[in-house]
């Protein structure tokens, strides 16, 4: 790598892959399996928290008692990645790429300056089994980035992802060389937060508006111009 090395920071749903209801009916899953009964309400859609807060607002939200909740919030977290390989064929028969979405990270993977992995709201695993579903894993340095078995706080998992970064290349990241792409305001606050430039794609459920006063440094409709994404990179990490 270069002494410009920039990290690119992908997010993972709604910014390269959409898999439907699939995670829902995870939840659902591992609801029942460890509380004994059905979940009538379900986490938002498109919020981009992380898996274990996302847990917990589902226990929250079903009437689960506050003496509980931790305990059960720990055993579902743990189901979900089964869970999830469970439904591996419904993933690759279901499951999306986004628009231009191989496309741009096969761009960002072949520039020389550029280091990429993700950032997510999922557990490694998960991570793990959607990118490899859907053809995309070879694209991202998976080991690198920065996943909610990590921390349950967003913003940190962009430290997490720099240190390990830091650690294999030799040099230092921060808000100055760290750029991440994603579609939800989580994203933008964990960039800001937690120490990087934002990109926001509006792939998701939130608008361009939104992004941009949320402080996304720059906002684009989808991935489908890689060229222009590189260009986009370059110049936000050096702002």
């Amino acid at each position: 790598m270069t002494r410009t090395s920039k990290l690119v920071l992908w997010d993972i749903d709604r910014t390269l892959l959409y898999v439907g209801g699939i995670d829902r009916r995870v939840y659902q899953e591992a609801f029942r399996a460890v509380v004994g009964r059905e979940a009538t309400k379900l986490p938002a859609k498109g919020t981009g928290v992380t898996m274990p807060v996302a847990v917990r607002e589902l226990l929250t939200a079903n009437d689960v008692s506050e003496t509980e909740v931790e305990r059960f919030a720990d055993l579902i977290v743990d189901q979900l990645p089964d869970l999830l390989e469970a439904h591996r064929d419904d993933l690759v028969r279901h499951g999306e790429v986004m628009p231009g979405a191989a496309e741009a990270l096969a761009a960002v993977r072949r520039a020389p300056d550029l280091i990429p992995t993700v950032v997510t709201g999922n557990l490694r695993r998960n991570a793990e089994i959607k990118l490899s579903a859907l053809s995309l894993i070879e694209y991202v340095d998976v080991p690198l980035g920065g996943y909610a078995s990590d921390s349950a706080h967003r913003p940190n998992l962009v430290g997490i992802a720099q240190s390990r970064v830091a650690e294999l290349h030799g040099s230092l990241f921060d808000s100055s060389n760290t750029v991440i792409i994603g579609d939800s305001l989580q994203d933008v606050a964990t960039g800001l937060e937690g120490g990087a430039k934002v990109i926001g794609v509006t792939s998701g459920t939130t608008s361009a508006r939104q992004l941009a006063d949320a402080g996304a440094h720059m906002v684009i409709p989808d991935l489908r111009d890689s060229e222009s994404l590189l260009s986009l990179i370059r110049l936000v990490s050096s702002q």
